[in-house]
């Protein structure tokens, strides 16, 4: 009986959201380890076969910075951004596109649904600026998002579920890293998403950083506005990236803890969830 009143919950979500596309951005533990990741490529293609239409937008932090340690590269961060020479460009590349997006796509193909790893450069998928972290520090090759061609995600996802690599390049043929989260964020505002889900490694956008008790189940974009000044480290970017989604008219956002076995099912598809849900 349990499990019927589980599914009779989850009726009215699934009617829903019928129809509607879901932007996900995958990362972290979720990403690492194995039987997290399975259970990721089975949430994803249970949402295309209840009639939703999945995008997944994925970064690779802890696989690209295990790689640049093995070959002795100096890893740093500003305001949560990987500071990013060319050879980290080419390092991010080579884990994101030729490993990374790759495994995701072979998982989701066997689990049932027929998936596409693409990147930035594909059909000119991401038009990319330089970004400057803060809006002033210099932090190398990292790109800021300026156009999405949207063509080529709706074309390929008609058939298949589209996976994004977060790489791209400018005009002139530059190669960046760009943040996972503003990738995913820019995706779905491109596509008019109903839902933007980023996975992460904590429950939820905490009200005090270090205390894992002080999850904020809900906010409105103006609430996080308000408080973003005081926010550290990987979330901030989510939050803006989050922010600037809703903004744009996704309908809403949220902030998932990845390590949690379905976290994904039982954010969309439960009465209470399990993140943090921003509203516009």
């Amino acid at each position: 009986m349990r499990d019927v009143a589980t599914l009779l919950e989850a009726l009215p979500y699934i009617r829903e959201f019928h129809g509607e596309t879901v932007v996900i951005k995958y990362g972290g533990a979720a990403m690492v380890q194995p039987e997290l990741r399975e259970e990721f490529a089975r949430d994803v293609v249970l949402l295309k076969y209840v009639g939703m239409n999945p995008v997944v937008v994925h970064g690779g932090g802890p696989d690209i910075t295990k790689y640049m340690e093995r070959l002795g590269m100096e890893v740093r961060f500003v305001e949560g951004l990987r500071v990013s020479d060319e050879a980290t460009v080419e390092v991010a590349k080579m884990v994101l596109v030729g490993k990374q997006n790759k495994d995701i796509v072979l998982r989701i193909n066997r689990h049932g649904q027929p998936a596409v790893g693409l990147c930035g450069d594909d059909g000119r998928l991401f038009t990319v600026k330089k970004q400057l972290a803060g809006g002033e520090t210099d932090i190398g090759f990292v790109g800021e998002i300026e156009t999405v061609d949207v063509d080529v995600l709706l074309h390929i996802a008609e058939d298949y579920i589209p996976v994004v690599a977060s790489v791209g390049a400018d005009v002139e043929g530059h190669s960046y890293n760009i943040n996972a989260d503003a990738a995913a964020a820019a995706v779905a505002e491109s596509l008019g998403a109903f839902k933007l889900v980023f996975l992460t490694d904590v429950e939820g956008w905490r009200a005090e950083p270090d205390d894992a008790t002080t999850r904020i189940s809900e906010a409105t974009a103006e609430e996080v506005r308000e408080r973003l000044s005081e926010v550290r480290g990987g979330m901030r970017p989510k939050l803006e990236a989050a922010v600037r989604a809703l903004e744009s008219g996704v309908g809403a956002a949220h902030i998932l803890d990845g390590r949690q076995p379905h976290s994904l099912l039982l954010e969309l598809f439960t009465d209470e969830g399990i993140g943090t849900k921003l509203w516009p």
